[in-house]
């Protein structure tokens, strides 16, 4: 096993000494994990969407847990992916922002900034225990062969994109399985033009399906990283779309651009593919994560382990409105402020379902608040590590999941891109500059509407949570530029 993982922590971190704690549990039990990219708190059924049918998911909900209060990593993608492997929040972990290494589309090795060879996984601390390891979709935690490479970081296996920034296509024309790169046929060889053959979802959900038949008779983990609703905005065009074009607000809907959906020569310089209904194929490619999310349960249900298997939905970071999405219209970020990209609930408060039948209360709903960095220590109790990490800022949530006493955060932390933020209890202090603050009270205020920073009787509380930020944020570990 690696040596942890060794940063400029400016403070000491919590130490975690975890146990088993579930009765009568026979064999470790899978766990599948799957986060959606740009989907909003409100995107879902089961979370007050009206526009957009996920009964799948639903029903998850109502066989399972519904979190209420659940953060993302960051406001973007990678860093969101950081805490989710390290179980460190951006103060802390290793990847703090969307950085690419490569930048020219025929370099070999076109990747994000990689986590450090010493990284400890989520995926290394099962993989230790005899679970098999699996991560399907979007990695950006490393280009290929480097040592962020999720081979290199604790798992078994690959497929997908390595490179995010690639991964605003869903028909590339390759994507990786572990070191080798899969051509889908969606390039011509001859004309170099792009024609949409392959659906990059399509291909990458068989994978994990296929990686399920092949682990169903030991302990698995998928990390399903699965790219919808991301842009562009494109599937294939089918049932899944058209129950949606002829629907109010649906019909004659104007188009993202003018052109052609896909087939264009240059479709890969500048900006995404042009939509003629946008909101219909949104809605749509939302209906298609919700249907594979159906495939996996039924896939559990039908080899007999759905009752030995934790399946969790979440969103790596709020929605966008950009590429032709149009977040107002869906009410994407249901009753919170902002978008992807900022630290305003509607930025990091995200979807968070968990179902694990004949442990967790159907139909329960929590209002614990908790971040995706719990997910280490969580996955850590659940498997009985007895390993001490003093790495991690986590805690776990399993106690959450029996219906048992939980142990609350203190606070929770981000930072992107010069602005922080800190939630202590019903407090939320956002800080954008050395001398501009904002301060909410979210049980009263859930869209962050009244400004309490001006209030003389906040100034202690202002003072207090300007103080934890200084405290949980340290200096990123500076590593070397591949050339």
């Amino acid at each position: 096993m690696k040596q942890i993982f060794k940063s400029t922590f400016l403070v000491a971190l919590p130490i975690l000494s975890v146990s088993v704690v579930v009765e009568g549990q026979s064999k470790k039990p899978n766990i599948i994990y799957i986060l959606a990219d740009d989907l909003g708190y409100g995107d879902l059924g089961c979370y007050g969407q009206k526009h957009i049918e996920t009964p799948n998911l639903d029903k998850m909900a109502a066989q399972g847990m519904k979190f209420t209060q659940h953060y993302s990593g960051s406001a973007v993608s990678a860093p969101t992916r950081s805490s989710l492997m390290t179980g460190q929040h951006t103060g802390h972990s290793p990847i703090r922002d969307n950085i690419k290494i490569f930048d020219q589309p025929n370099q070999k090795g076109r990747g994000q900034k990689p986590m450090p060879a010493a990284t400890i996984t989520v995926a290394e601390i099962l993989k230790e225990v005899g679970y098999a390891t699996g991560v399907f979709g979007k990695w950006g935690l490393g280009y290929p062969g480097g040592e962020g490479d999720p081979n290199m970081q604790g798992f078994d296996e690959f497929y997908g994109y390595n490179c995010q920034t690639l991964a605003h296509r869903f028909y590339p024309e390759y994507l990786w399985h572990n070191q080798e790169k899969v051509y889908l046929g969606n390039k011509d060889v001859e004309t170099g033009i792009q024609t949409p053959k392959v659906y990059s979802g399509d291909s990458i959900h068989k994978y994990v399906l296929k990686f399920i038949d092949d682990n169903k008779e030991k302990p698995f983990f998928v990390y399903y990283a699965n790219l919808i609703p991301h842009v562009e905005l494109i599937m294939p065009d089918g049932p899944l779309v058209e129950k949606y074009r002829n629907r109010e607000g649906f019909k004659n809907e104007k188009p993202h651009k003018k052109g052609p959906a896909y087939g264009v020569e240059k479709f890969n310089e500048g900006g995404y593919c042009p939509q003629i209904e946008p909101r219909a194929t949104y809605a749509g490619m939302i209906s298609l994560l919700d249907q594979q999310v159906g495939e996996i349960m039924e896939k559990l249900e039908e080899y007999g382990i759905a009752d030995n298997t934790i399946i969790m939905f979440a969103s790596d970071n709020g929605p966008t409105n950009t590429g032709g999405v149009d977040m107002d219209f869906f009410n994407s970020a249901g009753p919170l402020k902002g978008k992807k990209g900022q630290v305003y609930e509607g930025g990091i408060r995200v979807p968070f379902i968990v179902r694990w039948d004949g442990n967790i209360k159907a139909g329960s709903e929590s209002n614990h608040i908790s971040a995706v960095w719990d997910m280490f220590p969580t996955f850590a109790e659940i498997i009985g590590s007895t390993t001490e990490y003093n790495h991690i800022d986590g805690v776990s949530l399993l106690p959450t999941l029996l219906g048992k006493e939980q142990i609350p955060h203190d606070h929770l932390f981000w930072k992107y891109k010069g602005k922080y933020a800190v939630r202590q209890g019903d407090f939320k202090l956002i800080k954008s500059s050395a001398t501009k603050v904002e301060l909410y009270n979210l049980a009263t205020d859930l869209s962050e509407i009244k400004d309490l920073a001006t209030d003389p009787k906040y100034a202690d509380k202002i003072e207090e949570l300007k103080a934890i930020m200084d405290t949980e944020y340290s200096e990123e570990q500076v590593f070397n530029t591949v050339q």
